[in-house]
């Protein structure tokens, strides 16, 4: 496994997360992150977070073995994007749980806002 790039573990079985993973797949211009649906993820990686952890949020296992999840998860992949003016000031209290209310408010209508977006798996590439 490259200890040189982050990975990303999501739920390969929503679509917006797809859509979500093939944008992230797009502006990673450097290749710092490993993009993997949980479902198929190394088990070496499986073993460092519990499996209804996954379901929950999104996950990164940084390059130098943090574990973040959800909110905070997007906000350090925004900043690995170039976004760090933007997501440090988020990622203080209290803003930092203003962004983990919304992530988990996305999270829980995530199947809605895929029928909404009109998202399947042929527009979502994995």
């Amino acid at each position: 496994m490259d200890a040189s790039v982050h990975w990303v573990l999501w739920d390969g079985a929503c679509d917006f997360c797809a859509w979500s993973m093939a944008r992230l797949r797009r502006r990673d211009a450097h290749g710092r992150f490993r993009i993997a649906p949980f479902q198929s993820a190394p088990p070496e990686l499986l073993q460092r977070v519990a499996p209804h952890a996954l379901r929950r949020g999104v996950h990164v296992i940084t390059a130098d073995g943090r574990i973040l999840r959800s909110g905070r998860a997007v906000l350090f992949i925004c900043e690995q994007l170039g976004y760090g003016w933007l997501t440090r000031p988020l990622s203080l209290p209290p803003m930092v749980w203003a962004v983990e209310g919304v992530y988990w408010v996305i999270a829980r209508l995530r199947g809605k806002l895929s029928r909404w977006l009109r998202l399947s798996e042929t527009e979502c590439p994995r």
